[in-house]
């Protein structure tokens, strides 16, 4: 059965000169672009060419905020209370929304990034504060999430919710991802991810580390693309799809 999804990746992530991924190279595969927004990666020059480039190539905008962590990539727990993601969380949206505005755009989601996008799947304190600052600032937004908290707290506000398949992660028993520090969280044959993300996307269906079947509907899928050969990735992802008749769109345009 055909059907339509959304490719999205994150981008944007370097820092002055330093540049991580060929995020141009990517932009001609993707449907949506997730964009740092300053706090893990990014800058106002990079969050501007990130937006001008998008726009040119017709992919959706998508703000990545994450917790105040540049030197770790936004990887470390910061201990923050709710009340300091909401504002850390409209710290960033803001700033991209500005950008896209200048360009004549506008940001059509938000992907919480790194330990922030874990936790909000958990702790429904981080998820409300999210969810709440989505929604007062942009009813319209779509938020990115896997099942969990932040999804339940977005539908909640009212909020369109894109759940998120993760091509090249490795999933456990229960749905949720093997954590990066266990070996073979991350998986890095590009033909078992064409074939897994194929699968996800088209049956509803991935297999965990442990063998068991778990029933997967996606609605965008990620493509992580500070790994080694993200760009011929994602150009296979995008071909496997195809083959199997789903149309890649921005998620947008056509999510209810």
């Amino acid at each position: 059965m055909s059907r339509k999804i959304d490719l999205v990746a994150d981008l944007g992530e370097g820092f002055g000169p330093w540049r991580m991924g060929d995020d141009a190279a990517l932009l001609d595969v993707l449907s949506s672009a997730n964009v740092a927004c300053g706090f893990h990666g990014g800058d106002s020059r990079i969050m501007d060419q990130t937006v001008r480039e998008c726009i040119a190539r017709g992919v959706g905008i998508g703000a990545h905020p994450s917790f105040p962590d540049l030197q770790g990539f936004g990887r470390r727990d910061m201990g923050l209370t709710a009340d300091e993601v909401r504002t850390d969380v409209l710290y960033q949206l803001g700033a991209l929304q500005a950008i896209a505005a200048f360009h004549g755009s506008a940001v059509t989601h938000l992907a919480p990034h790194g330990r922030l996008g874990n936790l909000v799947a958990v702790r429904e304190d981080y998820a409300a504060a999210v969810a709440e600052a989505a929604r007062r600032v942009d009813p319209e937004l779509i938020v990115l999430a896997q099942d969990g908290a932040l999804a339940d707290a977005a539908r909640a506000q009212g909020l369109r919710v894109g759940i998120v398949g993760i091509a090249d992660r490795a999933y456990e028993d229960d749905g949720t991802l093997v954590r990066r520090s266990e070996p073979g969280a991350v998986i890095h044959d590009a033909e078992e991810i064409r074939r897994r993300t194929v699968r996800m996307v088209v049956d509803g269906v991935i297999e965990s580390r442990g063998g068991v079947q778990i029933p997967v509907a996606c609605d965008t899928v990620l493509v992580h693309g500070d790994t080694a050969g993200a760009v011929a990735l994602a150009k296979q992802i995008r071909a496997g799809l195809e083959a199997e008749g789903v149309e890649i769109a921005p998620l947008a345009d056509w999510l209810q």
